[in-house]
């Protein structure tokens, strides 16, 4: 097949894929074929304010880091993960014109490759890093505020964040990279590229492996696996797309703390390293706090074209299972043994089913029966979470007395099943082009969510545990559909493009207990026919136009609100948000520009109560909280970025970001006129990157400005600046048989900048210290 052929059919998939519910611009066939000298489009030409991020942005970050850091620098955009590689999702936020990704909201939507990823909250859900591999991340397109009327997310109040896969590529190639960092950072990653595997078709399959330990003290076991394949083909004029992922990983977690807390040790999240034998102290040992999980994800997308008609689709499945782990101080007394008999949950292949709580077993004699702290004694405990009294005090025990604790599970598992289907119809209407496009997604999930409690074998000497559970807690299974459709009209004026479009949702959930205790319950979080419009004008100044752009968005009522009667579901209402952008993008050879105005009306904010807060944690807790609408938030702002070519050498890259976030008519914990809490209200980026001859560098420093923890705007997480540094070389056929070999030092927090990073259930995480990694990378 002639180079021309393919250049050719990659132009006929990049035209259908930019059918797809993102409008996806296709990304080049490879990226070691765009130079840093090349500029990348601020924004598309559309009605709503929206980023991608460029060749730049991905080389400021190493092959280690998670796919989400690579979108920090764009302008509205906070990124904060516990450490600089992104491995641990309980403590990773996003935050956007005042919409949060946390553990206690998901108002901000993530696709891949323009598919639905099944939620982001850590019960289940997945964000970008479990479906992606950093080197095999094509680009990231951020739509801010109103986004496109045919995306696949019922979450998307803030925006989206559509994920797309690196392309295969013309020729065949093997690439190997190796990659070291802090902290234990190590990573191995090879792709091969089959170039033309049979008519018109190209693919590539990909495998890595990396672990990294925690920042604090080192002791954490983060370990990552990845397998992932893509194919292009074009069979009977009928474009086909195919992608597959494979993501294993084992995380150790990182603890929120309060502000009093970071003043007084800024360098420890009160998590220990070592195995103490009081299991009040241990409650908080690192690898005992764990998240593991797996996913499957594949689709299959399919485009044709006859004559002015386009019609796309795809299939898609998914498959997600997992459990996040704690080590609750006692062990729980669920079954009556009667008087003077030993705990019957202390016997290995004793397992109890459902039931509550009788109480709590904290120290027991030789013969499993439970003792009582020596009268009048006073605790010599008074770390975590304060202290603790007498029962939980081996020195207030007789001799001989024995500590028990549990290591307890909460299970995940999900499957979804889904599919898009698109059209577009190209026509003019009295000599004016116009575009009608419409589609539907529907989605079939079922999700199984239980808890189990295992008795650790010897509480004095490891967390080693008994792996049948001496209590199943509960366990319940969440079957949802969604079905959403749209339609939009553009009319193409020449002096300008006018859009209106509409979309609605229809989103049943229901919760049955497999054990039959809880109630059956159900709801359906429907949405209204949600309007959307904007206008793109073109100044008549060469590349300068001007747009602006409505959007009424909705978040359904997820799954996690019916897990128990904690959540009362006569008073919870979906999430609404009304956006308006308006701005100016402006286009040139050596300058891109955009500065965009927004007003969003958020309403009926849903807010998760976690148990987990650093003054303890209620383990018993089956509902991991509750959630509840806590009124509303209304954000106005201004987001703008500025890119130059200052020369052949030198870019220049800026990004200000002035967002007020308040709440309205919330409730007495979140008074109404007071500012979101994790959200800043100004943001400021500076990028420089420079490249000649085989030499490439470049710095980035961003600043993040004061932010409340809490609703109440008592606690101030205070503003911060980090700056990332990296540089490199890269040369073409060093010797026969070598294509390339590109070597890349990157420092994050270069100036070691002690700070809070994310924010969630008014508690922070501490931002991850210096850390550096360095990448070998060779194409043969």
């Amino acid at each position: 097949m002639k180079l021309g052929h393919y250049k050719h059919l990659a132009m006929c998939i990049a035209c259908a894929l930019t059918q797809q519910a993102m409008a996806e611009e296709a990304a080049p066939a490879n990226k070691e074929e765009t130079t840093l000298e090349e500029i990348t489009v601020v924004g598309r030409s559309v009605s709503y304010a929206n980023n991608q991020t460029d060749d730049s942005m991905l080389k400021q970050q190493t092959a280690l880091t998670s796919a989400l850091a690579v979108i920090d620098n764009l302008p509205g955009v906070l990124i904060n993960e516990g450490d600089t590689f992104g491995s641990d999702d309980w403590s990773t936020t996003v935050s956007i014109r005042g919409f949060q990704l946390s553990l206690d909201e998901q108002q901000i939507g993530i696709t891949i490759d323009g598919i639905a990823n099944g939620n982001s909250n850590y019960g289940g859900g997945a964000k970008a890093n479990r479906y992606i591999d950093t080197e095999n991340l094509g680009r990231v397109e951020v739509s801010q505020g109103t986004g496109d009327v045919a995306s696949r997310s019922n979450e998307a109040l803030g925006g989206t964040l559509n994920f797309t896969t690196y392309d295969p590529g013309v020729t065949e190639r093997m690439t190997t990279s190796l990659s070291l960092g802090s902290f234990d950072a190590q990573k191995y990653f090879v792709r091969y590229e089959t170039g033309e595997i049979a008519k018109d078709t190209f693919a590539w399959v990909s495998v890595s492996s990396s672990q990294n330990s925690d920042w604090v003290d080192q002791v954490a076991e983060n370990k990552r696996d990845h397998l992932a394949a893509k194919v292009l083909s074009n069979i009977g004029g009928v474009d086909f797309t195919a992608y597959v992922s494979w993501d294993d990983t084992h995380e150790d977690n990182y603890q929120r703390v309060s502000l009093a807390q970071f003043i007084q040790n800024p360098e420890s999240d009160n998590l220990t390293s070592e195995w103490t034998g009081i299991p009040y102290v241990d409650q908080v040992y690192r690898r005992g706090w764990s998240t593991l999980r797996e996913n499957l994800f594949g689709y299959l997308k399919a485009s044709y074209q006859v004559g002015d008609l386009e019609l796309s689709g795809n299939v898609y499945y998914h498959h997600n299972e997992g459990r996040g782990d704690w080590v609750p101080q006692y062990v729980v007394d669920v079954h009556a043994d009667g008087d003077n008999q030993a705990h019957s949950e202390l016997v290995s292949g004793n397992t109890y089913y459902g039931g509550s709580a009788l109480g709590q077993i904290k120290f027991v004699d030789s013969n499993g029966m439970a003792l009582s702290p020596i009268d009048g004694c006073q605790s010599s405990i008074v770390f975590p979470y304060g202290g603790a009294g007498a029962d939980y005090d081996p020195n207030c025990y007789e001799d001989g007395a024995v500590p028990v604790g549990s290591y307890r599970h909460s299970h995940y598992k999900k499957e979804r099943v889904g599919f898009d289907a698109d059209f577009v119809y190209y026509t003019r209407l009295n000599g004016m082009d116009n575009e009608l496009r419409g589609g539907i997604w529907y989605e079939d999930y079922k999700r199984q969510e239980s808890r189990d409690w295992h008795k650790i074998i010897d509480s004095k000497t490891s967390y080693e545990f008994d792996h049948t559970p001496y209590w199943v807690q509960y366990d319940n299974r969440f079957p949802v559909t969604t079905t959403m459709f749209y339609a939009e009209d553009e009319l193409d004026t020449g002096f300008a493009k006018f859009r209106l479009g509409v979309k609605q949702f229809f989103v049943d959930l229901e919760r049955f207990d497999n054990f039959g205790e809880g109630e059956h319950r159900e709801v359906n979080s429907d949405s209204d026919l949600l309007v959307s419009g904007g206008v793109v004008v073109q100044t008549g100044i060469d590349g300068l136009e001007v747009f602006a752009g409505y959007a009424e968005n909705f978040a359904a009522i997820k799954d996690a609100v019916l897990e128990k009667e904690a959540s009362a579901l006569e008073d919870i209402e979906p999430e609404t948000a009304d956006n308006i952008d308006a701005g100016l993008r402006f286009v040139s050879g050596s300058v891109n520009a955009s500065i965009t105005y927004y007003d969003i009306k958020f309403e009926n904010r849903l807010t998760f109560i976690s148990p987990d807060s650093p003054d303890g944690v209620n383990y018993l807790d089956e509902n991991n909280g509750a959630y509840i609408n806590v009124g509303g938030i209304e954000s106005k702002g201004v987001e703008a970025s500025l890119t130059v070519d200052l020369s052949e050498r030198w870019s220049l890259y800026g990004s200000y970001t002035h967002n007020t976030s308040e709440y309205t008519g919330g409730l007495s914990d979140y008074p109404e006129g007071n500012q979101v809490f994790g959200s800043a209200k100004n943001m400021a980026v500076v990028s420089v990157d420079y490249t000649h001859g085989n030499y490439f560098a470049g710095s980035s420093t961003k600043w993040v400005d004061d932010r409340y923890i809490d609703a109440a705007n008592t606690q101030i997480a205070p503003g911060y600046v980090v700056t990332d540094f990296y540089a490199g070389v890269a040369v073409e056929s060093p010797v026969q048989g070598i294509e390339s070999i590109n070597v890349r030092m990157t420092i994050n927090n270069m100036f070691d900048k002690s700070y809070l990073g994310g924010i969630a259930g008014q508690a922070a995480w501490i931002g991850s210290p210096r850390s550096a990694a360095l990448n070998l990378s060779m194409s043969f």
